[in-house]
């Protein structure tokens, strides 16, 4: 099956379809001849897309779901340098969540974009778990909490502040989760050494695409730790043999707006 599909009529020649693939594996068109991938160096083919979505012409499609290619509406994605800063400097970590749930289909659609999130070697090994049900949330926060407790009095770095965070749940608060309504939980394949940080930057496109769909996000780190330790909670996540938890978000709506950009450490730049 052929790598890339090329339509000679509108196919210019230019070449950036070679220039731009990151394993080197499109050989030029000349005169007599439009670019290809040969047979032997088809096993390399990463599927990226750079080669098609650098096509000035639109001459060539990646033979890879080419019935799902998307052409992205002229003069749209445009975003001024200044209307991305003031919104990624005004995203914030939510801690106070209303009980209105977040639709499924809506959580889809914030999904859908970070599937686009970069990985190494195009691997895309990310999967995801959403807990939408906010009881089963809080008996995942609580077998955190049962974590938590076999740290104590131990040499674990939280141990001093388990004291707090247990009294804090057994007064009825959740200092796990902070009573949000649903997690999000990246898991990776067991024994991939990159995945954990493609996690993370999975992770991240959702963090930041969440508020432009009114969602707010917190960092899991406390049910993240315990997920990568605890055997109970692994078990209670129920992941597909093979995989692991990586990291995970806790989300909802927010209770309260924000209106203003807090401040920050000055930047620090070393130049060589």
């Amino acid at each position: 099956m052929a790598t890339i599909l090329v339509d000679q009529d509108l196919c210019t020649r230019c070449g950036i379809c070679s220039v731009v693939c990151p394993m080197s594996i499109v050989d030029p068109a000349d005169e007599n001849t439009l670019p290809k991938v040969q047979d032997a160096k088809a096993g390399l083919c990463i599927r990226c897309g750079h080669c098609e979505i650098s096509c000035p012409s639109q001459a060539l499609l990646l033979n890879f779901l080419p019935g799902e290619r998307v052409q992205r509406p002229a003069a749209t994605g445009a975003v001024s340098a200044e209307d991305l800063g003031v919104y990624l400097k005004k995203r914030r970590s939510v801690r106070h969540f209303t009980g209105e749930p977040v639709p499924r289909e809506k959580i889809l659609r914030v999904l859908d974009i970070a599937r686009y999130a970069a990985s190494g070697g195009n691997g895309q090994p990310v999967q995801w778990l959403i807990v939408h049900d906010p009881e089963e949330v809080r008996r995942l926060a609580g077998l955190c909490i049962d974590w938590m407790k076999t740290l104590q009095n131990s040499s674990h770095p939280m141990s001093g502040y388990i004291p707090t965070l247990v009294a804090d749940w057994e007064a009825e608060n959740d200092p796990v989760c902070r009573g949000a309504p649903h997690l999000v939980i990246a898991h990776i394949p067991e024994g991939n050494p990159v995945a954990s940080v493609d996690a993370l930057i999975a992770l991240t496109h959702f963090d930041i695409t969440a508020p432009a769909f009114g969602i707010g996000t917190c960092w899991a780190g406390f049910l993240s730790m315990a997920a990568a330790a605890y055997a109970p909670l692994q078990e209670a996540l129920a992941l597909p043999a093979g995989r692991k938890s990586s990291y995970g978000l806790m989300f909802g709506h927010p209770q309260y707006k924000t209106y203003g950009i807090p401040r920050r450490k000055p930047l620090q730049v070393t130049w060589r």
